[in-house]
């Protein structure tokens, strides 16, 4: 038994993936459990992920909104989605953690995250971040409210007190990975989003059908604006939790508005997408538009990575 676990632990720290994180860890600082607000006496709190080598000049920085259906989930998945890029020594890395809905129904999370990007440019100064330059980027829960903070930029009634007032909380690039945008569009598309037991019932506090202005409020489409920042919406052809539907409601309304938006269709994958060509699409839409790096981001497919296993099949 001593030898098969000492086997896998030899296996474990020298597989390429742990030599890559070992590195990747070895050129970053993470500072856990920031408060960055309050909501009422809830601490909320996030994780700022700095590059080690320092700089006299102020980074870009990219926020990740985690996942989870509102209900699940937390920041620490921040460290590694945003580690590569921090690694790089070009952005500064925040992961927010947010109210789920065991504790409140929405607006609470959106009002969550907007202090948490008014806090970020806040203490822009000490954090070595460039506050004029603040891309967010989230998946599927995340997606969501990423799109809400792309969408409704310093709308009053979704600002919320929990954190730095007065500040903006405007965002300059959004990267969205299959994010629900139009809840009434789901609500008549998917019946069972009405039920008691998924999750937006959960964030609404009931059934679409009986929630439709805070399912409105809720839709980042609700908000579109020619003035909106840069989006890159990402989203599997065939996502069975959220419908790519949605990822083309939001790209549809923002194209009739004059907005600046992307969207990458992955050919066959599922909610979980990933994988280097999809990080790469993303590193190249945030040198863009947050590093002024010259060149256009391709809208060009990506074919969903093969599982291991069907690999030799």
């Amino acid at each position: 038994m001593r030898l098969c676990v000492c086997l896998t632990l030899l296996l474990l720290v020298t597989s390429p993936l742990f030599a890559q994180r070992t590195a990747l860890r070895d050129k970053v600082e993470v500072q856990s459990d920031v408060e960055y607000g309050k909501a009422g006496e809830r601490s909320l709190k996030l994780d700022v992920i700095q590059p080690k080598e320092k700089s006299e000049k102020p980074r870009p920085c990219v926020v990740w909104i985690h996942g989870g259906g509102w209900q699940n989930g937390n920041k620490s998945s921040g460290t590694q989605r945003l580690s590569y890029l921090v690694a790089t020594g070009n952005y500064v890395g925040v992961s927010v953690g947010y109210r789920l809905t065991d504790e409140a129904a929405w607006p609470g999370q959106i009002h969550d995250c907007k202090a948490a990007i008014r806090w970020i440019r806040a203490n822009a100064k000490t954090l070595g971040i460039d506050p004029e330059k603040i891309g967010v980027w989230g998946s599927s829960a995340g997606g969501h409210l990423v799109s809400m903070l792309g969408t409704s930029g310093d709308v009053a009634e979704l600002e919320g007190k929990n954190g730095s007032p007065g500040v903006s909380s405007r965002v300059n690039c959004v990267v969205d990975f299959c994010g629900p945008s139009d809840f009434l569009a789901m609500g008549t598309e998917h019946p069972k989003m009405n039920e008691s037991t998924g999750s937006v019932y959960k964030l609404f506090g009931g059934p679409i059908k009986e929630k439709l202005d805070v399912a409105k409020s809720a839709s980042p489409v609700t908000f579109v604006s020619a003035d909106d920042p840069p989006f890159l919406i990402v989203h599997g052809t065939a996502d069975r939790t959220v419908d790519i539907r949605q990822a083309e409601l939001l790209h549809e309304a923002q194209k009739k508005a004059g907005a600046k938006t992307l969207f990458v269709k992955v050919t066959g994958g599922g909610h979980g997408i990933g994988g280097p060509k999809v990080e790469e699409r993303v590193q190249e839409f945030f040198a863009k538009h947050l590093l002024g790096k010259e060149g256009e981001v391709s809208t060009e497919a990506i074919e969903a990575p093969v599982p291991a296993a069907k690999k030799g099949s």
